[in-house]
């Protein structure tokens, strides 16, 4: 099983970015990946996902436009810009099994997941 491990969260005011990075036990490549968040009280939620070829990619529409997501050999990433703080969030980076080529912003099927990192939006 893939093992991911995120980083790069943090306190942030609005408007600023971050990007959090997740580095994985093996090759991309071979997975659809993806990142969800979770807020006190809430469900886990899907930001964004990529397929596994790469061609893909999917956005929660509160985040279009500011999120991006994006990999590379073995760590995957998501730049966010314009940070509100309704972002704030436990953001946990996702592979799915290497049978599925597709990703879906729903946390069924995910094969692996980070421990999560928390990020801050507050003035």
């Amino acid at each position: 099983q893939l093992q991911l491990v995120e980083s790069g969260g943090g306190l942030v005011q609005p408007g600023e970015s971050l990007r959090l990075s997740c580095a994985a036990s093996g090759f991309l490549d071979y997975y659809a990946i993806g990142w969800f968040r979770q807020a006190p009280g809430k469900e886990r939620e899907g930001v964004s996902c990529i397929n596994r070829s790469g061609g893909s990619t999917n956005y929660a529409d509160s985040v279009k436009g500011r999120f991006t997501i994006s990999r590379a050999k073995n760590t995957m990433y998501l730049q966010m810009n314009s940070l509100k703080p309704e972002d704030t969030a436990v953001y946990y980076c996702a592979a799915w099994s290497p049978v599925f080529k597709d990703c879906a912003l729903s946390p069924r099927l995910v094969g692996s997941w980070g421990q999560g990192t928390q990020v801050t939006v507050s003035s």
